[in-house]
């Protein structure tokens, strides 16, 4: 089911009619919601019936099906999503490629973050070549490996990334943020992007004090920006469905949201791995809800701008 564009009147009074005061002036204008640029900054898509197949998701997994962005488009939304940068999961270097061609006659895909391997051989290499493609816009890897590199003090791969003006995704746990505070201080010239708020536990108890100050230190380095993405499956446990309320999940918000403020918070859905938590319907209202509060500036460098200086993202013609 596809989204039909509403007024930004209508939206504001349907999905925050609670909020008063709180700088919404201007989006009551009488201004088409379509206008909203948002790029979501975190998708999978992989095609099962490929001849080679996948490596992942495994065979067993609810998530084994095709998912392409056509799928994406054609879910129902609490507004429209006007792009993407989409992480590559699979660990084949092949498949790098295989997004990139996916992505040449599609003007919705804005950029792709590939999975390549710093430390190998052939690394530089690769991101030599990939490079060469402008929707190529940078790499993600793990927070162990990240803390392998920094411990045997071997990060000119990543010094590589910046010198190819590319971007660092780091996806892990709540230890996340530190190790990321400390490659920024050492690559200041590296655009760095911590995935999921660290996949921190998100419960009805405050926040994890040791997350929390990981998060500020992360945040004291301008080159480190944060996805607000993986909330509903931080908040699912014992494969029940996530709580669908923003109230529940504002103190995390909050701490991030405070520690990189208004221009390094970027939207992202890890989409269509959050399925196994909410509809995305559910999961972008809860953000959206939180981002509007905050004003029409912040929602717009929230939903594509914050990311446009993250990952640079390539502005398609015939894209809306």
């Amino acid at each position: 089911m596809t989204t039909t564009p509403i007024s930004r009147r209508q939206w504001i009074a349907g999905g925050v009619a609670g909020t008063v005061g709180l700088g919404l002036s201007s989006l009551l204008a009488d201004e088409p919601a379509a206008e909203l640029d948002i790029i979501d900054c975190h998708t999978h898509f992989y095609d099962p019936t490929r001849p080679e197949g996948v490596p992942w998701p495994p065979k067993d997994s609810p998530l084994y099906r095709t998912v392409l962005p056509k799928h994406l488009r054609e879910l129902r939304k609490y507004r429209p999503v006007t792009g993407t940068v989409i992480v590559e999961a699979s660990n084949r270097v092949e498949d790098n490629a295989w997004l990139l061609e996916l992505a040449k006659a599609d003007p919705f895909i804005v950029g792709i973050v590939g999975n390549l391997t710093p430390g190998t051989s052939d690394f530089a290499h690769h991101v030599t070549q990939f490079a060469a493609n402008p929707l190529f816009r940078g790499i993600r890897i793990s927070v162990q490996l990240l803390q392998d590199l920094l411990q045997q003090e071997k990060t000119d791969d990543l010094k590589l990334l910046a010198d190819h003006d590319l971007e660092l995704d780091v996806n892990g746990g709540p230890d996340t943020p530190v190790a990321i505070a400390k490659l920024a201080s050492q690559l200041p010239s590296l655009r760095i992007v911590l995935n999921h708020i660290g996949n921190v536990h998100v419960t009805a108890d405050k926040p994890p004090g040791e997350w929390q100050t990981g998060m500020r230190e992360a945040a004291m380095h301008s080159n480190v920006f944060c996805k607000v993405s993986a909330l509903v499956e931080g908040a699912a446990h014992d494969r029940q469905s996530a709580p669908d309320n923003l109230a529940f999940y504002r103190p995390y918000i909050d701490v991030v949201w405070n520690a990189f403020g208004d221009d390094r918070v970027i939207y992202g859905s890890n989409w269509p791995v959050s399925d196994r938590a909410a509809n995305y319907e559910t999961l972008q209202r809860i953000v959206m809800e939180y981002a509007s509060e905050k004003g029409d500036a912040a929602t717009r460098k929230f939903c594509s701008l914050n990311a446009k200086q993250a990952y640079k993202w390539v502005e398609r013609p015939g894209r809306r």
